[in-house]
């Protein structure tokens, strides 16, 4: 199962990178020129920071993603200091 969606901020790359450094305490993650990927248990979440926007997409063998889109949507919101909404897409 794949989860997409975009949360639209001029700050995108200073927030994925703030919660790439939380969550490598935790998990395996691994950062690019291009993009951030932060490797949990049941899934890989991959942020990708554009000039507007910063593009969020999960994938992951389980069915339902809805619980861990809340996580990363609430983690995203923190490390930004700001309330996102998100519109997952699912494929």
């Amino acid at each position: 199962m794949k989860s997409n969606t975009q949360i639209i901020t001029s700050e995108a790359a200073r927030i994925a990178k703030r919660l790439l450094n939380h969550w490598k305490h935790k998990f395996e993650v691994s950062e690019t020129e291009e993009d951030f990927s932060i490797f949990l248990p049941d899934a890989t979440v991959k942020l990708t920071p554009q000039s507007a926007v910063l593009l969020v997409s999960i994938d992951s063998p389980l069915e339902d993603l809805s619980r861990l889109e809340k996580v990363v949507l609430d983690h995203l919101s923190r490390m930004a200091q700001q309330e996102f909404t998100a519109i997952w897409q699912h494929q």
